[in-house]
């Protein structure tokens, strides 16, 4: 560290990058960069969350039709019943 300078090293997708830390232009821009880059990260991944399909059904492996019949109206009560609890 010569001449008050301080430096910074961190690791960003395994490379290790040194920022130099003085009260300059430079520093500012480095942290509002890995500040959006977070940012941007962390909005992307919420939003796949949202826009994720529900989730679906197995096939139904019946032995008749009155039992897959049966089986599908278990599944229809079931889901109102949970609507209704939430």
């Amino acid at each position: 560290m010569a001449g008050g300078t301080a430096y910074y090293v961190i690791a960003v997708c395994g490379k290790m990058l040194t920022l130099n830390l003085l009260p300059s232009i430079k520093s500012q821009l480095a942290l509002a960069t890995f500040s959006t880059l977070g940012l941007g990260i962390f909005a992307a991944r919420k939003w796949q969350a949202r826009k994720s399909s529900p989730l679906t059904t197995p096939p139904i492996n019946s032995s008749s039709p009155e039992e897959e019949a049966f089986i599908q109206e278990f599944i229809k009560i079931a889901e109102e019943d949970e609507k209704k609890h939430h």
